[in-house]
């Protein structure tokens, strides 16, 4: 019931604003007009054809074809269309999103139930609802853009992974990075988590638990054995003590470490102590992953880009500032949780308390400050997609905030700080640290080498993040659905009834992420 209820609150608002969207813009627009024409030309059986424009791999058109083949006997049935190529309209290949968008709340729900088996269906319901609304990707669910599709496949690789259904997480994997290359890294994320989880339950720990136990018992028996016949066997009693007293702390640091993770030195040796007597059936489960990554080293090598087309807009350049963009972007669409007073209280709290996070987050500030001032060209690139296309909120946030005043790279690095240290703070509570550190390293990989700012690029590491934060607090949700709406309601008025035109350019032109 949970995933119908899911399903039937999203179909609510996608059915009437996605026949909002297209009587109101029913041509192809900004990036659809590459990925329409391009899935019609498949659409006519010309599977050879490709338009040198288009960075990503064909993925979205494939699917494309699975969906209007769907819709072809209804549609012949009422006489609609007289062949094929007739049903791919703009219309119809922008509703293939539509359907994803329903699937991929509904795996939200999956993986909300999965990680929090006590939560009550109402509640992941509407967690599920409330994340579905996510701006980034409620927007482009209504256009013929890859991201919808790209987040549904990641999401779903993760799910069959944590059910432990490896083979088909990696078959998800390859689909996925055949929708965008850049999501060979998420596979990777999930193939690492999978090893985390596996090794940090394997039975080991069972065996262990069970050992320190007997332990506690056979040490009690023996003390009580002991301080009875003490004064008649001193001798004995005083090497048999010893033996067993370091028998029994030699268990209880093992069985201490097995149970809790006191730290990430101690997190990395209980992974490689688990899983090498086990390599052999880590090596069969996660192979297949193994075997999609050589696959698309091969490819990157035979077509000299991780991109398809448009290579030369798409040079990989290291811009280190979308770690920092992210974390911002990130906590502001989660912001009555990062920044209610309580969380800021807590962080400051252990900040004063440890001294180690204090150094820690002073350090992260002087590293902020001094990569802003001596590695500006590295730390924030200004594309010239940015600078020039005033059709994206983006090239606003650029030139009247970032580059309002040259002090602003300066006043934003304490909030770029404060944002990942409270990412990092809300993760640490429910998951491993080496998880933690893997989940920065794959959002490092897929946003550092990307030169152009597209909060689009945000939207999967945010959704690792935000079902992994285990936020409890109704008013915190309800707080982030109400933001989400407004955002929602002004984005989609920007975009429907506040087009303008260019001078030098023919058309209507129209806001957008």
């Amino acid at each position: 019931m949970g995933r119908l209820a899911v399903a039937l609150i999203v179909s609510l608002w996608l059915i009437p604003t996605s026949i909002l969207v297209n009587q109101t813009v029913p041509e192809p627009y900004m990036d659809e007009i590459f990925h329409i024409p391009q899935a019609q030309q498949y659409c006519k059986g010309n599977l050879w054809s490709w338009d040198p424009m288009i960075t990503t791999p064909p993925g979205l058109y494939y699917l494309s074809l699975s969906h209007v083949a769907c819709l072809l006997p209804g549609m012949f049935l009422v006489q609609k269309v007289s062949s094929f190529a007739e049903l791919c309209s703009t219309a119809r290949l922008r509703s293939l999103n539509g359907v994803l968008a329903i699937l991929c709340s509904i795996i939200i729900y999956e993986i909300i139930t999965h990680l929090r088996p006590t939560l009550s269906k109402r509640k992941a319901v509407s967690f599920a609802v409330i994340l579905a609304l996510y701006p980034l990707h409620w927007f482009f669910s209504f256009l013929y853009y890859t991201d919808v599709a790209s987040l549904t496949a990641v999401l779903a690789m993760y799910l069959t992974c944590l059910k432990k259904k490896y083979y088909f997480s990696a078959l998800l994997g390859a689909f996925a990075v055949f929708i965008r290359q850049t999501n060979i890294i998420w596979m990777l994320f999930v193939a690492c988590t999978g090893i985390i989880d596996t090794t940090m339950t394997h039975p080991r720990k069972k065996v262990k638990v069970d050992e320190l136990n007997e332990s506690v018992k056979e040490t009690g028996r023996l003390i009580h054995n002991d301080s009875i016949s003490a004064s008649s066997n001193m001798r004995r009693r005083k090497p048999n003590s010893g033996v067993n007293a370091s028998k029994y702390s030699t268990i209880t640091a093992t069985g201490s470490l097995a149970t809790q993770s006191s730290g990430f030195l101690d997190e990395i040796r209980e992974i490689c102590l688990t899983s090498w007597p086990m390599k052999w059936k880590l090596f069969i489960s996660f192979s297949p992953f193994f075997m999609v990554l050589v696959a698309f080293v091969a490819f990157v090598r035979w077509n000299g880009s991780v991109v398809l087309g448009a290579k030369e807009a798409h040079v990989v350049s290291p811009h280190f500032a979308q770690l920092m963009y992210f974390s911002l972007v990130s906590a502001l669409a989660t912001a009555p949780v990062h920044f209610s007073l309580s969380n800021v209280a807590n962080l400051f709290e252990s900040f004063w308390k440890s001294r180690l996070s204090f150094f820690q987050w002073l350090l992260a500030l002087t590293a902020g400050f001094l990569s802003v001032h001596f590695f500006s060209y590295c730390y924030s690139i200004a594309h010239p997609y940015l600078v020039a296309d005033n059709r994206h909120y983006t090239f606003y946030l650029w030139r009247k905030v970032i580059k309002a005043h040259w002090l602003m790279k300066y006043l934003l690095v304490p909030f770029y700080v404060y944002s990942w240290s409270s990412i990092f703070n809300i993760l640490g509570k429910v998951r491993q640290k080496v998880w933690v550190l893997a989940y920065f390293l794959a959002t490092a990989a897929v946003l550092v080498p990307a030169p152009l700012i597209e909060f689009r690029y945000y939207t999967i590491p945010f959704y690792l993040f935000i079902l992994h934060s285990h936020v409890d607090d109704n008013e915190s949700w309800i707080a982030m659905g109400l933001m989400y709406l407004v955002i929602n309601a002004f984005t989609m008025v920007m975009f429907l009834f506040r087009p303008f035109h260019w001078n030098h350019e023919p058309g209507v032109q129209r806001f957008i992420w």
